[in-house]
């Protein structure tokens, strides 16, 4: 039996909540804003909208279109709690995307909070499901279109509904190389197994003060959610102008553990706010969804010298990160890269390097890094030949094909040396050049065009530039269209027209000789200046 899947649990996301509420119900919970909810009073709002959605369950998914809220906090629970599965929605989609997600999808329900009741055109709400449940101005019980919810009854059900370690806990979407994004499918035993880990590792405890700092629709978010519920701490929701200057954030609210992509610790270090000793209050610093630069671990390492800052890995596909480095001063390094090294597998987990035919190569060697174990994903939503091409059997296992290249030391340790393909991580999403490559042939109206991550930082990429043969259209009328169709994340901060797309032997573009030519741009510019 696989490790944490014990068969007379009930492997709902939601019992965190319950068990909590009965260790420690006046604790607060959830606070987001000037809304403060302490266990006793969350799980009432989580059983009342439970209630409403458990008799609209027929597929079982419920889209949650919410920004970082109390709602969509609630919304999550809720659906658990009824025994759903959760479907973050993107509010940055735009209204085709968003048309074409609801009828793939099937929800059975959308909840959404003052962001996401923009999204509702006459168009894409004729695309939603039927039951779309809303909270008014005065932050009330939520409603429908016909009426409010009525507070739970004694009859309702007083836990979360029971579900095995096969049932879906959510479906995450991610950039597709098809332009088709790609649903990731993470079963509530995944879960399980993420927790048992770091609850083994960091003794979060009542007393913790946790911060969100992440949208829905990263997985980082799970981590952050369920791993304070599950100890009965405090999580604080962060605004986007608190991610500007996300240490003030820390000092104001005490946050004592902190999970994050390291870019925002860039932007602290830019704003100023990252001196030596400047965040006491820290004690667990985990760093996830992009290369840690050693230079980033350091400074926060200096400004947080009562807390522990550990490097974790992951993609969706291996549920939140399931590799771990401890950082330490002239700690373990990718030296080729400046980074933090991404360590060794948690447990329950196993990882190898591979090469093109799925074999294991030595010690040192560069190749794929392949994951396999409890926390793997299920597959991808409505997709099984992409499932079956990237979750093949291996020597009688089944293994996650990550597409990232790297190697394994001769001490075990795990090293990232960026992607094979031409998937990369800007400012925290996956992205998939390919989906920007479709974008702009039709915004430009060319059989040719080509995007590439430009300028890149530490193996980071900082931003997107797009490359296209002439047609009818230019750079602004590009962007105007790209922007109807991508979400803006997507959008390449530069749009570049050329006589002729560079092409490599196989007559493939060739995204190296673009990157090639931008660093000449630069260092021409460099030189002339």
């Amino acid at each position: 039996m696989q490790r944490g899947l014990r068969m007379t649990a009930n492997f709902n996301i939601a019992s965190s909540l319950q068990e909590s509420f009965s260790a420690h119900p006046d604790n607060e919970a959830l606070v987001a804003g000037a809304e403060r909810y302490t266990y006793r009073t969350l799980r009432e709002n989580v059983r009342r909208l439970a209630g409403a959605i458990r008799p609209c369950l027929t597929h079982g998914r419920v889209g949650i279109a919410a920004s970082r809220s109390a709602e969509a906090c609630i919304g999550i629970l809720a659906t658990a709690w009824a025994g759903g599965t959760y479907v973050p929605i993107n509010l940055k989609s735009p209204e085709a995307r968003l048309i074409e997600l609801f009828e793939r999808l099937e929800l059975d329900a959308l909840i959404v909070d003052w962001a996401g009741e923009k999204l509702l055109t006459p168009e894409v709400e004729k695309a939603a499901p039927g039951k779309i449940f809303r909270r008014g101005a005065d932050r009330g019980a939520f409603r429908t279109l016909e009426a409010e919810i009525d507070a739970p009854h004694e009859n309702d059900a007083d836990g979360p509904a029971h579900v095995g370690p096969d049932h879906l806990a959510y479906i995450e979407f991610t950039s597709g190389t098809t332009g088709k994004p790609k649903g990731v499918m993470v079963p509530t035993g995944a879960v399980e197994s993420y927790l048992d880990a770091m609850t083994a590792w960091y003794d979060f405890g009542p007393d913790d003060r946790a911060a969100e700092t992440c949208d829905i629709t990263f997985d980082l978010s799970v981590h952050n959610m369920l791993t304070t519920w599950k100890a009965g701490a405090t999580l604080h929701v962060l605004r986007p102008l608190d991610m500007v200057v996300p240490a003030r954030f820390i000092r104001a609210h005490g946050i004592t553990t902190w999970l994050s992509v390291p870019s925002v610790v860039t932007m602290a270090r830019k704003t100023g706010g990252l001196a030596p000793d400047s965040l006491p209050s820290l004690r667990i610093s985990l760093f996830c969804g992009e290369p840690l630069p050693v230079e980033t671990a350091e400074a926060w390492s200096r400004a947080a010298p009562n807390s522990i800052v550990d490097n974790i890995y992951g993609p969706t596909e291996a549920t939140i990160a399931c590799l771990r480095q401890p950082w330490t001063e002239g700690g373990l390094s990718t030296r080729e890269r400046g980074i933090v090294a991404i360590g060794r597998p948690y447990p329950g987990m196993e990882a190898r390097i591979v090469d093109a035919g799925g074999r294991t190569v030595a010690d040192g060697e560069r190749g794929e890094i392949a994951l396999a174990g409890a926390q793997l994903a299920r597959g991808y939503f409505g997709q099984p030949e992409l499932t079956a091409e990237r979750f093949p059997v291996i020597d009688d296992k089944r293994w996650y094909l990550t597409g990232d290249r790297g190697y394994r030391d001769a001490d075990g340790v795990f090293h990232h040396l960026g992607r094979l393909d031409n998937q990369i991580k800007l400012h925290g999403h996956r992205i998939e050049l390919e989906e920007i490559d479709m974008g702009l042939r039709d915004a430009a109206e060319t059989d040719t065009a080509a995007a590439v991550a430009w300028p890149m930082a530490n193996g980071t990429a900082e931003g997107v530039v797009g490359f296209y043969v002439p047609g009818e259209r230019n750079g602004d009328r590009i962007r105007e269209s790209l922007r109807k169709i991508l979400p803006p994340h997507m959008v390449p901060g530069r749009i570049q027209s050329i006589d002729a797309m560079p092409l490599n032997a196989n007559g493939k573009i060739d995204r190296n000789a673009l990157t090639a030519l931008l660093q000449q741009e630069n260092s021409g510019s460099a030189a002339a200046s």
